[in-house]
């Protein structure tokens, strides 16, 4: 078992190189997302790229070194970029990051996220809920999900999910949970008023893709990293904030504030059972 100090050391390679290195990453995400996700990745120090032009892919796509698809505001226009730009990235052997959205609220978005995951993300990100269903879908006939389900409960689902898209997947709750079907570690970085501010779950899904951008070999725990860098940025900010507004002006600001001791001491990732 890893203490707390050598997942610290950990992600603050992760967060030294991607600072060096500044990964391009392409989102092709949410309308309501896409200010939050693109200040996220430029305060950690990667290059966003909102690019979801269909025509564009070919020529562009190539040059990414990261993938972000989020299917928060999905239209049937932009799912063939979606899957034109993960087809193409897969092709190339580049990371890209899935996050499923409400992927149980629609049929239509059902059947766009399962063919997305057969695309063979590296990561798959949701909340309980999202990860519940997608898992159930992916397994077998629907169980029937609600919103009432905490990270926690999500763990089997994770795993089961994992093992079945060869994806490492991620729960984003009280306590992140991030499995690769074999091992599993619980992020503990964060603050409750994140969840007040829209699109702060997207935006951690564009940073675990300019992570894993960094060392595509190790995307386990280039997920936790980012999380837990994540969540430490929003305990900092939180210090300073008044409320959801200045927390996310103080969230972005920290995140591109943080040192190394602050980020060795402050990350808080255990293995769990």
């Amino acid at each position: 078992m890893e203490g707390g100090s050598a997942w610290g050391h950990k992600a603050w390679r992760f967060l030294r190189e991607l600072r060096e290195r500044s990964p391009l990453t392409q989102c092709i995400t949410n309308f309501v997302s896409m200010d939050l996700m693109a200040n996220t990745l430029l305060a950690a120090g990667a290059s966003p790229a909102m690019l979801h032009c269909l025509q564009e892919i070919p020529d562009f796509t190539p040059h990414a070194h990261a993938l972000c698809i989020n299917v928060g505001t999905l239209s049937p226009d932009w799912l063939p970029s979606m899957k034109s730009a993960a087809s193409l990235v897969t092709q190339l052997g580049k990371p890209w990051v899935l996050d499923p959205v409400a992927v149980s609220a629609s049929d239509f978005r059902m059947k766009a996220c399962l063919e997305l995951v057969e695309l063979k993300p590296t990561v798959i990100r949701g909340n309980a809920s999202e990860i519940f269903a997608l898992s159930n879908a992916s397994l077998g006939p629907d169980k029937g999900v609600d919103s009432s389900h905490r990270s926690l409960d999500a763990v089997e689902a994770a795993k089961s999910l994992a093992q079945a898209s060869s994806a490492i997947v991620a729960v984003s709750g009280g306590v992140d949970i991030i499995t690769d079907g074999q091992q599993v570690v619980g992020v503990h970085n964060g603050v409750a008023m994140l969840q007040r501010i829209t699109a702060t779950g997207c935006a951690v899904t564009a940073l675990i893709a300019a992570f894993v951008a960094v060392d595509p070999l190790h995307a386990f725990e280039a997920t936790a990293s980012a999380l837990s860098i994540f969540g430490l940025a929003g305990e900092i900010g939180m210090d300073m904030a008044r409320g959801p507004a200045s927390l996310r002006m103080h969230l972005i600001d920290s995140l591109y504030g943080l040192d190394e001791a602050t980020v060795v001491s402050g990350v808080n990732i255990t293995t769990m059972s």
